[in-house]
């Protein structure tokens, strides 16, 4: 029993020394030759947040009217900015760090999940703007901040599930990149990030029924309850003011442990032909 220990330590302590490594490597490696560097994980989506607040916002008046909605807003776009960077990085990582896996060897999955935590860096370096815009906004913090890394660690999960799916395919299958350009343009249009839920919700009758559809998302429940729980929740629907089933409530969080489940199946079902197929 005891040498059984020893051994699963030393592997977990291998990995551990190559997924630090690599997500150093991939960190570096992602804003090298960039004159502003890592400010450009900061930088995205703060040009986004202007481009959107000004045509969505200001023009097209798609706000819920709140002092807190420039804020919510940001929020929502650093978060899907988290699912895009680790999925655009994540899905091409197999391939991309194919010589690595042919001379070294470790778990395959370490690749994915590098690319996930790399983005996830990101993530917290903007949540750290958000904060700071937040407390400019005067925003009032409640105890519901506790419940913030329950929610960023469930749209972790999810998006690990998705990414992990998408790089096994793109072994395969070298269109599913620009598949999934396309696909997370319309997820992204089709969730209230952009767009406040509340502003399709107060129409009633079926745009009201989508809207709340819409929260059965996993990434769109994920994310509004970030915000909800981090910035407005007064203001902010969520699936727990939305929906009295509690049958209901489960279903996004059913659908992340499915995405994870069927991400990690795959990727250990087809993980030892990779070097054959690259």
């Amino acid at each position: 029993m005891q040498e059984l220990v020893t051994k699963f330590k030393a592997r977990y302590d291998y990995a551990w020394v190559v997924l630090q490594g690599l997500v150093k490597t991939d960190f570096r490696l992602r804003y090298q030759g960039s004159f502003l560097g890592v400010a450009w994980s900061v930088l995205k989506p703060l040009m986004t947040f202007c481009v959107m607040y000004v045509v969505f916002g200001k023009f097209l008046r798609m706000s819920d009217g709140t002092p807190t909605y420039p804020v919510v807003l940001l929020l929502g776009i650093s978060s899907w900015q988290f699912v895009t960077d680790s999925t655009n990085v994540g899905l091409r990582s197999v391939v991309d760090r194919g010589d690595l896996l042919r001379k070294i060897h470790f778990p395959n999955y370490i690749v994915v999940v590098s690319a996930t935590v790399g983005a996830m860096i990101s993530f917290a370096i903007n949540l750290g703007v958000v904060l700071i815009f937040a407390l400019f906004a005067r925003v009032q913090f409640t105890w519901r901040v506790l419940l913030l890394p329950l929610n960023i660690i469930e749209l972790y999960l999810v998006t690990l599930g998705i990414t992990l799916i998408m790089a096994t395919m793109y072994v395969y299958f070298r269109d599913i990149a620009h598949i999934w350009d396309v696909l997370q343009q319309l997820v992204f249009y089709g969730m209230p990030i952009i767009y406040p839920l509340s502003y399709v919700t107060n129409r009633g009758g079926l745009y009201a029924t989508l809207a709340r559809l819409e929260l059965l998302n996993p990434f769109a429940q994920a994310i509004q309850d970030i915000r909800h729980n981090f910035i407005a929740p007064e203001t902010q629907p969520t699936i727990w003011n939305q929906y009295h089933n509690p049958a209901v409530k489960v279903i996004p969080f059913a659908l992340a442990v499915a995405f994870l489940w069927l991400g990690v199946y795959l990727f250990r079902r087809n993980s030892r032909k990779f070097a054959e197929v690259m």
